[in-house]
């Protein structure tokens, strides 16, 4: 008879026992969790095809596969003297590949891809366009600076050879003892006192120019003319010539550019 065993031993004492809380619930969540995985799995693997997929992959099959004798058409064109892998056409030019095969498998109406690919077009060319229009205002901006930079450079110059001019005159015309400009803006400074002066003297003729009606230019070439004509000087130069010979020799013209 077998010895019973001692309760008090250490066979018993020592055994530790997991009596942490909720320990069983969760073994058997994971149990369940990993049935479940099992059965979707084997649920993939016995899946069954739908007849599209069915469809599709016959038709993969099919086209893959190169036409065989059995085929009607492809008998014809052997009896016509075709060679399998020889280009189509009476010289031999033609096509070697079949025309491929473009099924409709969406639900999609007819020309719905093609209207899709010409919208996106339009909306590509409205972008480019927008874009053109945007880069020609910009350019047209720049332009316009450019050229509104040059006339005020071009005004800055005129006015500054309008007043050289003005002193030159006045210089030249107190050398030769002219008391009072031939017309008041001729000399820098005197322009306002003189027309006051000229006011109270006499009356202004009808062919009369008042110096507000004329521009700077214009102010400019009737000066610079009354200098050329009155005391052979050009401001350009700098120099007053000894007669009219040698201005029209020496001088290259009478305006800036010239010079």
């Amino acid at each position: 008879m077998a010895e019973e065993e001692d309760y008090m031993s250490d066979s018993f004492i020592n055994v530790q026992q997991d009596i942490r809380p909720g320990l069983p619930m969760l073994r058997q969540i994971r149990e369940a969790r990993r049935k479940e995985e099992k059965q979707q799995e084997a649920n993939l693997k016995n899946r069954q095809k739908s007849l599209k997929e069915e469809e599709q992959e016959r038709r993969d099959i099919g086209l893959k596969n190169a036409l065989g004798c059995e085929n009607k058409g492809f008998a014809l064109l052997q009896k016509m003297g075709y060679k399998s892998g020889q280009a189509l056409g009476k010289s031999g030019d033609g096509i070697v590949e079949p025309i491929p095969l473009n099924v409709k498998t969406g639900k999609s109406g007819l020309g719905h891809e093609a209207l899709l690919k010409r919208k996106a077009e339009e909306k590509l060319e409205s972008y480019r366009r927008k874009i053109r229009m945007q880069n020609q205002a910009e350019e047209t901006a720049a332009e316009q600076f450019r050229l509104r930079f040059k006339h005020k450079h071009d005004e800055v110059k005129l006015e500054g050879d309008l007043r050289r001019s003005q002193r030159a005159c006045r210089q030249l015309d107190t050398q030769k003892n002219i008391q009072v400009p031939r017309e008041a803006w001729y000399w820098l400074g005197l322009e306002e006192e003189t027309e006051e002066e000229e006011e109270e003297e006499k009356e202004p003729e009808e062919d009369e120019y008042k110096s507000e009606d004329l521009s700077v230019l214009e102010k400019l070439q009737i000066l610079t003319g009354y200098l050329r004509e009155e005391h052979l000087y050009c401001i350009w130069c700098g120099t007053a010539y000894e007669d009219k010979e040698d201005l029209s020799s020496n001088c290259p013209g009478p305006t800036s550019a010239d010079h």
